[in-house]
């Protein structure tokens, strides 16, 4: 059983930064994935991120590479997303979730929060 408390949403110029939290408690089974996916209204949920936990190596969208930074702090079990230079079109709900390796699948996730660019 693991629980997924995002936080560090809020409202931001186009152009700024941001950065969100992922506070992971519970039980956990190595090795593990912490990921971040979005969801824009009217929109399907997007993958954003990733980080094999133990390893340290990321994975990202096309979207947003160059752009996000995923990284994770061990002491805390918290998993973060740097967001810089933000557009309008980064607007969405912002969702941390787990999977286990070798796993395609997500067995946990965050409630989400919301990130909204302005032009």
């Amino acid at each position: 059983q693991v629980q997924l408390v995002e936080s560090g949403g809020g409202l931001v110029q186009a152009g700024g930064s941001l950065r969100l939290s992922c506070a992971a408690s519970g039980r956990t089974f190595s090795p593990y994935v912490m990921a971040w996916f979005r969801q824009a209204p009217e929109k399907e949920r997007e993958f954003v991120a990733d980080i094999i936990w133990s390893a340290g190596w990321a994975a990202y969208a096309n979207s947003v590479k160059g752009r996000f930074t995923i990284f994770r702090d061990n002491a805390k079990n918290t998993v973060y997303l740097q967001m810089n230079s933000l557009k309008p079109e980064d607007t969405a709900v912002y969702y941390c979730a787990v999977r286990t390796l070798p796993a395609s699948e997500y067995d946990y996730w965050g409630q989400g929060t919301q990130v909204t660019v302005s032009s």
